[in-house]
C-alpha cells in the first residue's frame, strides 16, 4: 500500500503514516480537483509521431510528502486507462494488481493496456504502469456490463454515525508537521477512525479489526467508472492498520517499514465516493514480514458496496 499520505518505503507502494519530514508540504488549493485533474489520463502514441494509440495512456502523480508515488493512485489511474478500452456500459466488477517498484513524483507514467478478452458481456484487461520502462504496477481488471440476478449481501455492523466520529483535523489539526497538516488538510478524501487513530500512538487495547467512515472532500459527478477508480485510490491508505493494531504498533512507530505488495477489490454495486463509506476491516494473519489485511466496504444505508484484500509488507526492527 503506497500511502496518500505516508512514509517512504521499500516496496512500490508506501503507507500512511505520519512519519517523516521527507520532502516540502505542496500548497494545493484544492485537493479533490487536484486529485480529478491528475486522472485525466492522457492517450499517447509509440513516440515516432504517429496517431495516439487507444490501449496507451500517460499520466502525473499527486504531490506527496513521502517524495514518492503513492500507490493507489496508480491502481486507480490503471483502473481508468482499462476502463477506456472496454465497450460502452461495462464497468470494472474486479482486479487484482501486484506493486512491483517504487514510482518517482517527477517522472510521467505510462500506462499499456492489453485487451485479454471481449466476451457478450464480459471483458478482460491486463495494465501495466511503467516509469524508466520498467513496470511499477501490473493489474488485470475484469468489466461487466449491468445484468440481473440473485441478490444478497452481509449486513452492515454497528457503528457510531461518521458526525459522531473525530476527524483527522480533529486529531492532527494543530501539529506543525508535513505529513500531518496532509492528512489533515490537504488530503483529498476525509477519514474518521472509529475508536481512534493511529496517527499519533498504537492502540491502547490492541486488536485485528477495525472500522474508518471515508469520504471524498466534495462532489465527484456521476461518472461510476471514475468512483470506482477513486475507491480503489483511497482505501489504499488504511488497508494494513489493522496489522498495526493487533501488534500495537502505529504510523509513529520508529523505523516502521510498510508497503503494500499486492491487492485485490471486487465491487458488488455501484458505490459513491463523495457520500459515507464505512470500511470494516480485519487483519487475518501476519507472518515473515507480511501481512494480509482486507475490507468490507458499505454504503451510509447499510449496503454492501465493495470487498477488499491487500497483503502488505510490515517489518520492524526488533522482528
Amino acid at each position: 500500500m503506497t500511502p496518500e499520505p505516508t512514509p517512504p518505503a521499500e516496496s512500490p507502494s508506501t503507507s500512511p503514516g505520519p512519519t517523516s519530514d521527507a520532502a516540502p508540504q505542496e500548497r494545493v488549493p484544492n485537493p479533490l480537483s487536484h486529485l480529478l485533474d491528475v486522472l485525466q489520463l492522457e492517450q499517447v502514441g509509440d513516440g515516432d509521431g504517429s496517431a495516439a494509440d487507444p490501449d496507451h495512456f500517460r499520466g502525473v502523480s499527486v504531490h506527496q510528502p513521502t517524495g514518492r508515488v503513492y500507490g493507489g493512485q496508480v491502481l486507480a489511474q490503471a483502473v481508468l486507462a482499462a476502463g477506456r478500452t472496454v465497450p460502452e456500459g461495462r464497468l470494472p466488477h474486479s482486479l487484482h494488481g501486484y506493486f512491483l517498484r517504487p514510482g518517482g513524483l517527477d517522472v510521467p507514467i505510462d500506462l499499456a493496456v492489453e485487451r485479454l478478452r471481449d466476451g457478450r458481456s464480459f471483458s478482460a484487461r491486463r495494465t501495466h504502469a511503467i516509469q524508466h520502462g520498467k513496470p511499477i504496477l501490473s493489474m488485470i481488471a475484469s468489466f461487466q456490463e449491468d445484468q440481473g440476478g440473485i441478490e444478497h449481501s452481509s449486513p452492515m455492523p454497528d457503528a457510531p454515525a461518521p458526525e459522531e466520529v473525530p476527524s483527522a483535523l480533529d486529531v492532527l489539526g494543530g501539529i506543525d508537521h508535513p505529513i500531518a497538516r496532509f492528512w489533515s488538510h490537504h488530503s483529498a478524501f476525509e477519514l474518521r477512525h472509529v475508536g481512534g487513530s493511529l496517527y499519533l500512538g498504537p492502540d491502547h487495547e490492541p486488536k485485528d479489526h477495525q472500522m474508518v467512515w471515508m469520504r471524498a472532500r466534495g462532489d465527484v459527478g456521476d461518472d461510476q467508472l471514475l468512483h470506482r477508480a477513486l475507491m480503489a485510490y483511497a482505501c489504499d491508505q488504511v488497508m494494513l492498520e489493522p496489522i498495526l493494531r493487533q501488534s500495537g504498533t502505529s504510523w509513529v512507530t520508529p523505523d516502521l517499514s510498510i508497503a503494500s505488495l499486492d491487492h485485490a477489490m471486487w465491487w458488488h454495486r455501484d458505490v459513491r465516493v463523495d457520500d459515507w463509506l464505512l470500511y470494516v476491516q480485519s487483519a487475518s494473519s501476519a507472518q515473515g514480514g507480511r501481512g494480509l489485511g482486507a475490507a468490507r466496504v458499505f454504503a451510509q444505508d447499510g449496503t454492501l458496496v465493495a470487498s477488499i484484500a491487500q497483503e502488505g509488507m510490515v517489518r520492524l526492527p526488533a522482528l
